[in-house]
């Protein structure tokens, strides 16, 4: 899998500095078990602090979603049974749940599931998992569509979905669309499948394995692709949330991260309908080198979009029309 979905944004070190180190040292499980409070709401507050107290990003929204996750409650249900009293067997499970989290292990590694643009998504081992920074590809091509386009019935393609997060975002925009994920990995298309029949987008999305656009026919009127955008030599310096989880193939975009794009652009012309659209993400520092790449390859650079970190995320090109 090149090119699955979502993309680490930055290639931040470890809070020690130490690349190659995890943050913190984990306790074990019984020892997490033995303190555990007895009621769900107060299990989930005092996992949030001992998340605090250790320097995990965001401590509350962890220990929500693991201790839910342990009890199969969702949000409405986990404020609704805030003063059960815990089994033993839940206060085991939520417990082994935050060893793993203290060990390094990302939330959504553990419960297999991630939101990505108000849809629940289930992950694999071979997709990454949908970031934030991702959801200014779907802005950004909803913003170059217009919303007189919304009602149509377009071909979308998105090279190298991964689970099917830009994909199916995308279908869940647009209802007269019709739309086929790619990916070198059969895994990752099985689930992105999977995640379209749970969200009743299956009868308007396909998914093929080739590498990008290699095995598509076009014409395509919007195409979206977040190619692997790490460079080749930062790979080691990525948090180890990053770098121990997620696919490696999925995160080398060669050696200065736009080997991805090169590959997009010049299969372009044949998969882009004559003023079709074409929303690619980029990694930080990336976007001067995308615009003269993509123009360098006859298309039509129209604008850029960030992410909420102020970093240029979104890079929006179009196929020329016959009479340009």
């Amino acid at each position: 899998m090149k090119s699955p979905v979502a993309r680490i944004g930055a290639c931040a070190q470890s809070a020690s500095g130490n690349p190659g180190q995890p943050r913190i040292s984990a306790p074990p499980a019984g020892k997490l078990q033995s303190g555990l409070q007895r009621y769900v709401d107060a299990a989930r507050r005092q996992l949030a602090r001992t998340f605090r107290e250790n320097g995990l990003d965001s401590p509350d929204l962890d220990a929500r979603l693991l201790v839910g996750h342990a009890l199969t409650l969702d949000h409405a249900a986990l404020v609704a049974a805030a003063e059960r009293t815990l089994t033993a067997a839940e206060a085991q499970a939520i417990a082994a749940l935050a060893a793993r989290r203290l060990a390094g292990e990302p939330v959504a590694r553990i419960t297999g599931r991630k939101e990505f643009w108000g849809l629940d998504l289930r992950l694999d081992p071979e997709t990454l998992v949908p970031r934030p920074e991702s959801e200014a590809v779907v802005e950004a091509a909803l913003a170059a569509l217009g919303p007189g386009k919304a009602q149509q019935s377009l071909r979308v393609a998105d090279l190298g979905t991964g689970s099917g997060a830009l994909l199916l975002a995308m279908l869940s925009e647009l209802p007269g669309a019709h739309g086929t994920g790619t990916d070198t990995s059969l895994a990752a298309l099985e689930c992105a499948r999977a995640n379209a029949a749970t969200l009743g987008l299956a009868d308007r999305a396909s998914f093929v394995l080739c590498d990008y656009g290699a095995a598509l026919e076009g014409s395509f009127d919007l195409v979206v692709s977040n190619p692997p955008y790490v460079r080749s030599g930062e790979i080691a310096s990525l948090m180890p949330e990053v770098r121990l989880y997620d696919p490696p193939r999925a995160l080398d975009g060669g050696s200065d991260g736009l080997d991805g794009c090169r590959a997009i652009a010049a299969d372009a012309f044949r998969l882009i309908s004559p003023g079709g659209i074409l929303v690619v993400e980029l990694g930080a520092g990336q976007l001067a080198a995308a615009r003269s790449l993509f123009t360098a390859a006859g298309l039509t650079v129209l604008s850029s979009r960030s992410d909420l970190s102020g970093v240029p995320r979104a890079l929006v090109v179009r196929r020329p029309c016959r009479a340009d």
